[in-house]
């Protein structure tokens, strides 16, 4: 799924740091507005709630990646995500409340005025910080020129983009067109100052410290012109990365052996977040299986009386880039459900038998057609409506092979059949619960749909998304469980 790259903690500790005080400075205010010139960490409530605020701040700010791109984003775009910090840290902050039966005893008054001093406060010193960094950037780096150099069908997107997205504030002096004569013209107001045959003598005789050179796909790569650029001793920025624009790829350069290697992957994630996630599958395996125990106290006896045989049924399926792996589930079908299968095919509701789905499946236990043609739902669909089914896999969680939130693990059969764009849904650890499952998997009969569920799943992975993703699980179960 993702490609590991290094935590962006460290670039942004001045922010983390600066955002810790802006919270804390906004509980004290809030205090004092409230109860008046009294230290709030001399009350053992208040301050435990300094402690656990300063917690889910850091929380908050590692799972929903909240400073993420924080030096490219505009006012309102960091208004929108400054407001979005505030709600889940106030949010948290009230539900810890609850949890510990003190939310009579703590003001209502000062927890709304915390969030909106802490709200305007954070607001106003990342804009302050974001303008701090970039005025010294633009202090240092507009001693820097650099030249462009292109082909004329892309020479206008380039400038555009190059000056739309000038964070390092270089100074752009002009602009070499390599595939035909256009000096003189110009583009987003910039002149285009040379062509192939004279960029070089245009080099020797101005000012540049920096080339960026992006040429269209259909000419040849003018590597001798960018040779030597490099022998003259000036710094080359090429454009690699020619195939970002498609969907859910990421890419990023780096060291493999002794190369320079262009790494193009569905997505990546942090060392950190890698760890995070598993450290979730632990807690979240670890309590599964305690559930999953007690749950097999009352529903062993249930399904062995309705059907003799195994009480866990495992099945072979295949997980993160076609490894294998013995799945477990409380059994809920006949013992000669497989054999039936085939009987029971035409009436798939996907396409391609790229997965199997009945509306009546008479191979689930206590499932049958009455005489006049009535469906009966047996213990075994009880079972699944619940999803009860699904509790010994926090045993695959544990061992490694699956992890919390994921993509559902295809069958061997079903893994045959796949095409190669199919495959890219297993770049991850299946899941117990993933995106199309809570986005009405009842009613999803297109596996191209799930196939795209599963794809903008990885392509847009965070922390975050896998808790909101568990919640909603939540939500569906017991929907569900308030339906029957």
């Amino acid at each position: 799924m993702y490609k590991k790259k290094s935590s962006g903690w460290a670039k942004h500790f001045d922010f983390i740091a600066l955002d810790l005080l802006c919270l804390h400075l906004s509980f004290t205010l809030a205090y004092i507005l409230r109860h008046g010139m009294a230290n709030p960490y001399g009350d053992q409530l208040y301050r435990n709630m300094a402690i656990f605020i300063s917690f889910s701040d850091i929380t908050v700010l590692f799972f929903f990646e909240t400073l993420k791109g924080v030096l490219k984003r505009g006012y309102y775009r960091e208004f929108a995500a400054t407001l979005k910090h505030t709600m889940i840290v106030f949010l948290l902050s009230v539900l810890y409340l609850f949890s510990i039966q003190e939310s009579f005893n703590y003001s209502r008054i000062t927890m709304f005025l915390m969030a909106i001093i802490y709200l305007l406060t954070s607001y106003l010193v990342r804009i302050w910080r974001k303008h701090a960094i970039l005025h010294s950037r633009r202090a240092e780096h507009r001693k820097r020129s650099m030249l462009i150099i292109t082909t004329s069908d892309i020479a206008e997107e380039v400038t555009r983009q190059l000056l739309l997205n000038n964070y390092e504030q270089l100074s752009i002096s002009g602009i070499a067109i390599i595939d035909c004569n256009m000096v003189g013209a110009s583009f987003e107001k910039i002149p285009v100052v040379a062509d192939k045959n004279d960029v070089i003598n245009y080099v020797c005789h101005e000012w540049i410290d920096e080339i960026f050179a992006a040429f269209s796909k259909n000419l040849p790569y003018p590597q001798e012109l960018i040779d030597q650029f490099t022998v003259m001793g000036i710094t080359v920025h090429e454009k690699l990365n020619i195939n970002a624009d498609i969907l859910g790829k990421k890419q990023l350069v780096e060291k493999i052996g002794d190369y320079t290697v262009l790494t193009t992957s569905i997505n990546y994630a942090t060392t950190l977040q890698t760890f995070a996630k598993r450290a979730l599958d632990i807690v979240g395996g670890l309590l599964g299986c305690i559930a999953t125990g007690i749950l097999f106290i009352f529903l062993a006896p249930v399904i062995y009386f309705s059907s003799p045989g195994p009480v866990i049924f495992s099945q072979y399926r295949v997980g993160k880039n076609g490894k294998k792996f013995k799945i477990y589930k409380f059994r809920t079908m006949y013992m000669d459900a497989e054999e039936r299968k085939k009987e029971l095919m035409e009436n798939n509701r996907v396409k391609n038998g790229m997965m199997f789905k009945l509306d009546f499946d008479p191979r689930i236990i206590g499932n049958k057609v009455l005489p006049d043609g009535t469906l009966k739902f047996g213990i075994g669909s009880k079972i699944r409506a619940l999803s009860l089914d699904e509790f010994p896999q926090f045993l695959n969680v544990l061992k490694g092979d699956m992890s919390l939130v994921g993509t559902r693990p295809p069958t061997l059969d079903e893994w045959e059949k796949y095409e190669l764009h199919h495959r890219a849904r297993l770049a991850i650890k299946p899941g117990i619960t993933g995106m199309w499952q809570v986005s009405g998997r009842s009613n999803i009969t297109d596996f191209e749909e799930v196939v795209k569920l599963d794809t903008k799943y990885i392509s847009e992975w965070n922390l975050g998304l896998d808790l909101k993703i568990l919640c909603k699980t939540i939500g569906v179960v017991f929907k569900k469980e308030g339906s029957m």
